[in-house]
């Protein structure tokens, strides 16, 4: 076995919590369509939170592979859940990287113990795959900044109180006019849209944010002016191993479901486990989870090592999202109508897994990236 034993252990910490805790209310929380704060409280105090974070800083110390198994094992309760660990790891991987002391201190304990909500804010009505579209501005006054635009869809801008803001900084310097900023979602002139409701993944709260000058202190500013492209997208392959490992939950949770229907679904005086139709669709579920989940821990990996894991990353992401939606098919094909009914687990993860082909970067464009990655490298690097 590759995961060393403290691998292992978050792994068998995490699987148990998303038994006990999570699993037991998914359904009512996609239901409702409600922000479960006092699940986050519970996994914030277990270590859950910036799984990658030096010691130092407050987090856990660990690795990107040990994030990549609480991420699958979160999901594998309810991906909604495991979306906010996601969040939080980007939010502080760009503060570890990028911040300041004073804003290290003043943001990441609180962020860490869910006593701060963060949101991490780039996507526009113009700006969403074309990060380059992005129109809200930042225009510096005096010492400070004055802020307009809106984002769109953005994680947590129903209730975050600090947003991580993508702007740009100078309108003529293309990527290297923008700069991301650090606001008080509580400012004046902050608005919020309404909480959309989604097709799945319905307990993470997604909306729109609205910037009508909002003035910023100098030390909003993370890391140097002009950078923030740069910023953004280095936190990228993080981001998609992260999303791909959360596939691979989905798409076990779906066979696990499966197979324990299989199992009691009895047809022509059978369990339907025992037609070759139904194993079929059970095995092809199985292959195809764990050749994802092998994608995903070595993208992890190639980070952890320092190696440049890009392809890696994109390929973990994109088949793992494209499996998570095929796969889960499958679990509702074999659940036959019972699937297609609201308030069976498949049924919610099947919706849950559509997002996984689209966030964090379209499947499309990451194999646009595969295809630039190989004519650069070579099919044999």
């Amino acid at each position: 076995m590759y995961l060393s034993d403290t691998h292992l252990q978050i792994r068998d910490m995490t699987r148990q919590f998303a038994d006990d805790v999570i699993r037991p209310v998914a359904e009512t929380l996609d239901r409702q369509e409600r922000f479960p704060r006092e699940l986050y409280e519970e996994m914030a105090s277990l270590g859950l939170f910036g799984i990658a974070l030096p010691e130092e800083l407050g987090g856990p110390g660990l690795d990107t592979l040990a994030y990549a198994v609480v991420m699958e094992e979160l999901s594998r309760g309810y991906a909604s859940i495991a979306d906010q660990c996601g969040l939080v790891e980007l939010i502080s991987t760009l503060l570890h990287r990028h911040g300041t002391k004073p804003q290290q201190e003043s943001l990441l304990g609180d962020v860490l113990a869910m006593r701060k909500l963060v949101s991490y804010c780039i996507t526009e009505p113009e700006a969403g795959t074309d990060v380059s579209g992005i129109r809200t501005r930042a225009r510096r006054d005096g010492e400070g900044w004055i802020l307009d635009g809106g984002k769109i869809w953005i994680h947590n801008a129903p209730v975050a109180d600090v947003g991580f803001v993508l702007a740009r900084t100078d309108p003529d310097a293309g990527h290297r006019g923008m700069s991301i900023f650090i606001v008080d979602l509580h400012a004046a002139g902050v608005s919020r849209g309404p909480k959309e409701s989604k097709m799945g993944q319905r307990a993470s709260q997604v909306g729109a944010l609205h910037f009508d000058s909002v003035r910023l202190p100098a030390d909003a500013l993370l890391g140097e002016e002009g950078r923030g492209f740069h910023m953004m997208m280095s936190v990228l392959d993080k981001g998609r191993v992260g999303i791909a490992a959360l596939a691979v939950g989905i798409g076990q949770a779906g066979l696990e479901a499966a197979v324990d229907y299989a199992g009691q679904r009895r047809q022509f005086g059978r369990e339907i486990a025992e037609f070759q139709g139904v194993q079929w669709l059970l095995a092809d579920m199985a292959r195809d989870i764990e050749a994802a989940r092998l994608l995903v821990h070595s993208a992890a990996s190639k980070i952890d090592a320092g190696e440049d894991a890009t392809m890696a990353c994109s390929m973990a992401k994109c088949f793992a999202g494209d499996m998570a939606v095929a796969r889960t098919a499958d679990a509702v094909q074999v659940f036959g109508g019972s699937g297609y009914i609201r308030g069976f687990e498949v049924e919610r993860l099947y919706r849950d897994a559509k997002i996984c082909q689209i966030y964090e970067g379209t499947n499309q464009i990451q194999r646009m990236i595969i295809a630039r990655e190989l004519m650069k490298k070579g099919a044999r690097a």
